[in-house]
């Protein structure tokens, strides 16, 4: 059983051993995040590992959070030094949001997590759609929506070209854009730029764009590690979406992402309803995440939803006192928005 801080070169060398690892558990995943008031540590077994993060409170309490993880199997082994861990760290509470999706297996039914509760509502989104990687180009063109597969085919006739970008005030003034039309929140650029910083040299993250006649018309910024890849933001601006750059972006992302060497990919992120509710009514919704689904459903893949987050509550007045605090939070942006 090996200490809880392990410095980045060595957690990454581990990490290795799990092609299968999230984004969200590795090395520069925890830097990125301490730019934005994160701390983390680690702890491992021969089997298991986990990356914890940690957001100071007042008084010396900290929040703490496992994304993704643990990592790999026998998670008994490990869950005794995480506990010790949090209430090292002086933590109100842990949420872990297993990197598992359903039917769950019974490394998460079993006793891994004796004494901790199940929560619905995750940081991460629940339900997402997963693109098999494995087959070749025509096959996975093949497996797309006729329409969506039209409108790759049209951007590439109307002279919609993408390439590899570094252009991260174009991406974010579009992302604005983006955000203002579709009603989502936004982070602040120095986000989107320190990601970037962080993975794109590593080859863990590239920032494609879509132009005609030197013109930007639509960004995508896609990860992967390992043997998974993921597409976390995108923009487009409001004057070109006829042109269908966006499908064009997407297409070239699962290229770049197999390119890569990853057999996956991830969509991240459509309404948490059953697959029978989103057909039905993604015709007639666009409210929240519905329009997105709209549009990434017809690359294929199938519909998967993660596990339920876990929480392990230490200092139960002030956990109280932060779900009083997070509701009213939450009910202003609702009231915002």
């Amino acid at each position: 059983m090996r200490h809880a801080y392990l410095e980045d070169a060595d957690w990454d060398e581990f990490l290795e051993r799990f092609p299968q690892a999230h984004l969200l558990q590795t090395a520069g995943w925890a830097e990125f995040k301490a730019d934005f008031g994160w701390t983390s540590a680690r702890v491992r077994s021969e089997n298991a590992c986990a990356q914890i993060l940690f957001k100071a409170l007042p008084l010396g309490l900290t929040i703490a959070y496992l994304p993704k993880g643990p990592v790999g199997a026998n998670w008994n082994e490990i869950v005794p030094q995480i506990d010790t861990l949090c209430r090292a760290r002086n933590a109100v509470f842990l949420q872990v949001e297993p990197d598992l999706f359903e039917p769950l297996p019974a490394v998460f039914l079993e006793s891994s997590f004796a004494g901790f509760r199940q929560e619905e509502h995750t940081i991460q989104p629940r339900r997402t759609i997963l693109i098999d990687l494995s087959p070749d180009e025509e096959q996975l063109l093949a497996a797309m929506k006729q329409k969506t597969r039209y409108n790759v085919r049209l951007a590439e006739k109307k002279g919609v070209r993408v390439s590899l970008s570094a252009d991260l005030r174009g991406f974010y003034r579009m992302m604005q854009t983006t955000a203002k039309r579709d009603g989502f929140a936004l982070h602040d650029f120095s986000y989107y730029q320190r990601v970037f910083q962080i993975f794109e040299p590593r080859g863990k993250c590239a920032l494609l764009e879509a132009s005609l006649d030197n013109q930007a018309l639509a960004y995508l910024m896609v990860f992967v590690h390992r043997e998974r890849a993921w597409y976390f933001y995108g923009a487009s601006d409001d004057e070109s979406r006829n042109l269908m750059p966006t499908y064009l972006l997407q297409w070239e992302a699962m290229r770049w992402a197999k390119a890569h060497g990853a057999a996956v990919y991830d969509l991240w992120g459509i309404p948490d309803e059953d697959e029978e509710t989103l057909e039905r009514d993604f015709t007639s919704r666009s409210d929240g995440l519905w329009g997105v689904y709209r549009f990434k459903r017809g690359f294929g893949g199938r519909v998967a939803r993660s596990a339920p987050a876990l929480i392990k509550v230490y200092r139960p007045l002030i956990y109280k006192a932060y779900q009083i605090y997070r509701a009213q939070k939450q009910a202003g942006l609702d009231a915002a928005s």
